[in-house]
């Protein structure tokens, strides 16, 4: 039988941020993991909410998408804000 990830909803979340701030520089999974020295399925599997990223993982997706890694958080928080939908 395979392992079903689990996925919670914060992981979602920051998966969802990650995925938004990436599209928006219209860039591929497989950049983004070029850029931040991560395989593009594990960045996949961080976008999915399947995967639950270090800190120092956090802080190349971050640095890869020049973006402040407190703003990847604040977008990912927003998110589970009770009847918000979309950050910013």
């Amino acid at each position: 039988m395979p392992c079903v990830p689990q996925r919670s909803q914060a992981h979602a979340a920051l998966g969802t941020a990650i995925r938004r701030k990436r599209l928006s520089q219209r860039i591929s999974q497989e950049e983004l993991g070029f850029r931040a020295g991560l395989h593009r399925t594990y960045v996949g599997g961080i976008e999915r909410g399947e995967k639950n990223p270090s800190y120092g993982n956090l802080l190349k997706l971050a640095r890869a998408l020049d973006v402040a890694t407190s703003q990847l958080l604040r977008d990912a928080e927003a998110q589970q804000e009770p009847g918000r939908s979309d950050p910013g």
